[in-house]
């Protein structure tokens, strides 16, 4: 596959994350051992080169499974979480069992997502990992199953992988699937299936191709995938999904010769910051601006104002993340608010000398400030 010519070729790349799914880490409902053997050599030949791998690991609930003898997985999510606990020991080691030939060694980290929407948190995170790198061992990343509750999920793998991605400031994430790629339809059902080998604009109709094709068990597949390559794309960061059986994919990648689909990143990069507030963060809020105020932010690069508000959903406090969207309801950005949810009712629509004669004060001129929001849209909207 042709990587494009104007951006590095990925040899340039020192640190990467990679994302292995429970479609090429399982079989038969259990641990696909050849599958671990296979992908560890390849990680230690990466480590080889000088390349860092941080690797983001699903596969402990079909090890549970294996290990309590059950015929399917569990359908409620206390047993659910049960297994997954269970599982996850036997899942690092073999990870771990099949690294020793290496010699390298591996650390267990499980996150939720509240670990990494904590500022703080999120920086310890940073920082384990960090060292854990410089001393060689290979991170292996899993979601904390067994005391994640659904708002503090990540969702899936996918995401995490990417969180990750830009938490550690990766040059690459490589989502390693049992698919290979992002097809125009289901290559499982339909022959004549088309494989997208390079995508450049994240619009709607990557969205419903992605929908039509499943994941094993008919929830997340190729759409949370695509989620995941939206938020790495406006990070500046390029995402490639492959298929994980294919033999030596990693050497292959970094050989830029492998079949799989490329995800093109925007040519600017977002710092550590602004991706924690843009792509890590939960909106607490919602809020719309008009015409204007989207060709100030998106084009001119200035802070939101209350001239431009429209409308302001649900409650939030000052310095929570809010979303803001256009009046035809599409996704602009996120940002941290320097008033709560009432009192930018109270000055939506007001210019800035405004503010203190509706509020009785000004603490600052901006609803959101520049250095404090992040642009996440495609290129392509409706003004």
């Amino acid at each position: 596959m042709e990587i494009p010519k104007k951006h590095p070729p990925l040899s340039a790349g020192k640190r990467i994350v990679v994302k292995v799914g429970s479609g090429v880490l399982t079989k038969d409902n259990r641990l696909n051992l050849a599958i671990i053997t296979a992908i560890t050599n390849q990680i230690c030949a990466l480590h080889d080169r000088g390349i860092q791998v941080i690797l983001v690991s699903s596969g402990a609930m079909a090890a549970g499974v294996t290990k309590l003898g059950l015929s399917c997985r569990p359908s409620e999510t206390p047993k659910r979480q049960a297994v997954a606990a269970i599982g996850q020991a036997d899942l690092i080691r073999e990870w771990e069992r099949s690294l020793e030939h290496c010699g390298r060694k591996v650390a267990q980290i499980l996150l939720t997502r509240g670990d990494l929407c904590d500022r703080i948190r999120y920086l310890n995170a940073r920082n384990t990992i960090n060292t854990l790198l410089e001393w060689n061992v290979l991170p292996i990343i899993n979601e904390n199953d067994t005391v994640a509750v659904k708002s503090l999920q990540f969702g899936d793998n996918d995401n995490l992988g990417a969180m990750i991605t830009l938490l550690l400031g990766a040059d690459l994430m490589i989502n390693l699937t049992d698919i290979g790629g992002l097809y125009d339809k289901d290559p499982r059902v339909h022959e004549d299936a088309q494989l997208l080998r390079q995508v450049a604009n994240m619009g709607k109709h990557i969205d419903d191709m992605a929908g039509k094709i499943a994941g094993p068990l008919g929830t997340g597949g190729m759409g949370t995938k695509i989620t995941a390559a939206r938020k790495l794309t406006s990070a500046g960061i390029p995402m490639i999904i492959a298929s994980g059986l294919a033999p030596n994919i990693l050497i292959d990648i970094f050989n830029n010769d492998y079949i799989g689909t490329y995800f093109v990143p925007k040519e600017e990069r977002l710092n550590s910051r602004k991706n924690w507030i843009g792509l890590t963060l939960q909106a607490k809020g919602k809020i719309t601006i008009d015409a204007g105020a989207q060709n100030a932010v998106l084009k001119q690069g200035k802070s939101l104002l209350p001239s431009g508000i429209t409308r302001v959903e649900d409650y939030f406090d000052v310095g929570d993340p809010v979303e803001f969207l256009n009046e035809n309801k599409q996704l602009l950005g996120m940002g941290l608010v320097n008033y709560n949810a009432a009192d930018i009712l109270r000055i939506m629509g007001c210019k800035t000398s405004q503010i203190k004669d509706r509020l009785g004060f000004r603490s600052y001129d901006e609803v959101i400030h520049r250095d404090n929001l992040v642009i996440t849209a495609d290129t392509e909207l409706t003004f």
